[in-house]
């Protein structure tokens, strides 16, 4: 049995805009009705959800008969956690708070198989197709993507750093968190924190690699993807939901 393609990873190295969307209501259905949309990738969030390791499985298993590629998040960066999501087949998995290029190093090391990593073997798993893919510990580092979040400015002041890590596919700013660390909790759209995305962007192609982020701001996505983010997510499942129901109800209350 053949080892999966990442397409997603096989994306991102030809240059090819990566339009996502974020995932945080956990459960299958949810997952397989957002992955029939038309977004290139979705995000599995583990992190700020109540989705655990286990609910993934069932989700990427919705997800899997769509032309759209699975991005698990996991709720920190943990051996443990990292492991058993690829384990489960998760093949691209995107690292929250990732603050220097030993972080880094420690979620690369995590993605791999020892002697060049930390990552735990195991024989009968879906990953390996439960045995079935010839010598997947070998041959599975070529379809794994691993991106890290550069989400402080403290992180951002590393980007070169951080993606001259061998193991680093992509690098992903995280507007919120970013904002929080320079003093505009809740507000990324202050300009000190747009132009400090903006040169986090440039920075992070200029040193090689990828750049991603999440705006749920239409205009502020496609400046981004101006400014060069290559993996852009454009909006979050709870959040349509919830808009979309609050304007219903609006519009009924004013007729």
């Amino acid at each position: 049995m053949t080892l999966p393609i990442n397409a997603f990873k096989r994306a991102l190295a030809e240059g090819r805009q990566q339009i996502g969307l974020w995932n945080s209501i956990p459960g299958p259905v949810v997952a397989e009705a957002i992955a029939g949309c038309g977004f290139d990738w979705v995000v599995i969030d583990t992190e700020h959800a109540l989705t655990d390791v286990p609910d993934t499985l069932a989700m990427m298993q919705a997800m899997a008969p769509y032309p759209v590629s699975a991005v698990v998040r996991p709720a920190s960066n943990d051996v443990v956690l990292i492991k058993r999501l690829l384990d489960l087949g998760a093949q691209t998995l995107i690292i929250p708070y990732v603050q220097s290029a030993d972080e880094a190093r420690a979620a690369v090391a995590a993605m791999r198989y020892a002697p060049r990593g930390l990552r735990g073997v195991a024989g009968m798993t879906r990953a390996g197709r439960f045995g079935a893919v010839q010598d997947y510990a070998n041959r599975c580092e070529a379809e794994l993507c691993l991106l890290v979040q550069v989400e402080t400015a403290e992180a951002l002041g590393r980007i070169e750093e951080i993606a001259a890590v061998d193991g680093v596919d992509g690098m992903f700013i995280g507007p919120a968190d970013l904002a929080a660390s320079m003093g505009h909790a809740g507000n990324s759209g202050h300009p000190e924190v747009v132009a400090a995305i903006r040169d986090a962007i440039q920075r992070i192609v200029a040193a090689g690699k990828p750049a991603g982020i999440l705006s749920l701001d239409p205009a502020f996505a496609r400046a981004c993807i101006g400014w060069g983010t290559r993996f852009t997510a454009v909006g979050m499942d709870i959040a349509l939901l919830v808009n979309a129901a609050r304007g219903l109800a609006s519009g009924f209350r004013d007729t």
